[in-house]
């Protein structure tokens, strides 16, 4: 096992350059299981579940290449609905991806339970309601199976929730289905967008990315295809809380910034500002870092919400940013029942914070976190805690960080060339 060993309050002050979106990396991936052609995928990010997904086709008879400079070319020729393991499937969320175009290239597939954060519950209802209405049988028997003896049939479909991996398994198996396929209370995040574009390039016909009524008229089969994973936007926030809450300055170079107007928006309400130039963002050194009250000065809440919205993956980041601003302000995460858990870490580094219930929290700022040895719980977390080490007085240990390895690319080597005295270590 490994931990890093952080030296914390060292400004940080550079450029850094964010990898492709995880989130739009990984269904990307499934998705070329749809076609029998090449395919080669740009900016993949050289990351642990990334890598997983990687063993999981290649499992499925999936022939991948690694062409250096996080280029791959991806040959799904000679697919079969292998007995995937059970232990891979466990380790990602998004194992449950390869159910839609598995199911639309072979008539099925057994996956194990998926796995993935712990935090919260995380119902799989949403893609079997949509899956079913393409004409998918489901059963289980401590296995997901999936079967479709004959074609999927295009319909109309009400997701139950704004669910994204729900969104991306409905899209993957309408794409082949006969018919017209019309996907209502679709989201609409970047990384779905992302899948969208990459399948339309292969040959796909989906109509309004990025609404929430997605039209899809289905085709019979796709074509091979060449695509660049768009900017993980949640690496991008991260590195601009790291620098923030050090006193340091930073560029974000091809940050595509035009995912993040409510992003910046929110982080403004905490007094952290930044500039766009072109496709970077440029974070100045000198920071308000003071909570803006609501009108009459009530304490503002910060409250996640599907895309366009505040997205729940950066709560545990604006936590940790709102400790070093001053003034108090409320999180509100009603997405997920233990996303809040890991602040009782940041309480206990020095930091105002009253868990209200599971999902919601009080901070009160600006407080000098002290040095402290850490579990990282999940990845946002994980990340939360390093940013609060990289701010807090004396030598921080963050162990489990595998974790954060699963969502982060050579995190200690980004954050090192940026000035942090970072360090990775065995146990």
């Amino acid at each position: 096992m490994e931990k890093l060993v952080i030296e914390g309050k060292v400004p940080l002050h550079g450029e850094v350059v964010p990898d492709g979106n995880k989130n739009a990396a990984l269904p990307i991936l499934a998705a070329t299981l749809l076609t029998e052609e090449p395919v080669i995928l740009h900016r993949v990010p050289d990351i642990a579940d990334v890598r997983v997904m990687r063993h999981l086709l290649e499992s499925l008879g999936v022939r991948v290449e690694d062409l250096g400079g996080n280029s791959w070319r991806i040959e799904a020729r000679d697919v079969r609905p292998a007995d995937l393991s059970a232990d891979l499937c466990k380790r990602i969320r998004a194992s449950i991806l390869l159910a839609g175009p598995m199911i639309a290239r072979c008539g099925g597939v057994r996956l194990h339970p998926p796995g993935g954060d712990v935090i919260g519950r995380r119902r799989l209802d949403t893609h079997f309601l949509a899956l079913e209405a393409l004409g998918v049988n489901i059963a289980f028997d401590g296995v997901f199976n999936f079967s479709a003896p004959d074609r999927l049939r295009g319909t109309e479909i009400l997701l139950d929730e704004a669910s994204v991996t729900a969104t991306e398994n409905a899209i993957m198996a309408a794409v082949t289905a006969s018919g017209t396929t019309v996907l209502r209370n679709a989201a609409s995040e970047p990384h779905v967008q992302d899948l969208c574009r990459f399948l339309n390039g292969l040959g796909a016909k989906i109509e309004n990315i990025g609404a929430n009524v997605l039209v899809i008229q289905g085709v019979d089969r796709l074509h091979g295809g060449e695509f660049t994973i768009g900017a993980d936007y949640l690496e991008v926030v991260s590195y601009v809380g790291a620098a923030v809450v050090t006193g340091g300055s930073l560029r974000v170079r091809q940050a595509d910034v035009q995912h993040l107007p409510m992003i910046r928006s929110v982080f403004r309400r905490l007094g952290v500002v930044w500039e766009e130039e072109g496709n970077d963002l440029i974070v100045p050194a000198e920071q308000p870092l003071e909570v803006v009250p609501d009108f009459g000065g009530a304490i503002p809440e910060i409250k996640t919400n599907v895309w366009p919205a505040f997205p729940t993956d950066l709560t545990s980041i604006a936590i940790t940013v709102a400790t070093q601003a001053k003034g108090t302000v409320l999180f509100h995460d009603w997405m997920y029942s233990g996303r809040m858990f890991f602040t009782d870490k940041l309480a206990g580094m020095g930091a105002r914070i009253v868990l209200c219930d599971p999902y919601r929290c009080m901070v009160q700022g600006a407080t000098p976190l002290y040095a402290e040895t850490l579990e990282s719980p999940d990845i946002r977390a994980g990340m939360a805690l390093l940013l609060a080490a990289l701010s807090a007085e004396g030598r921080s240990v963050i162990r489990n960080i595998r974790q954060i390895d699963r969502g982060y690319a050579r995190v200690d080597e980004k954050l090192a060339a940026l000035g942090a005295a970072i360090r990775r270590v065995q146990e």
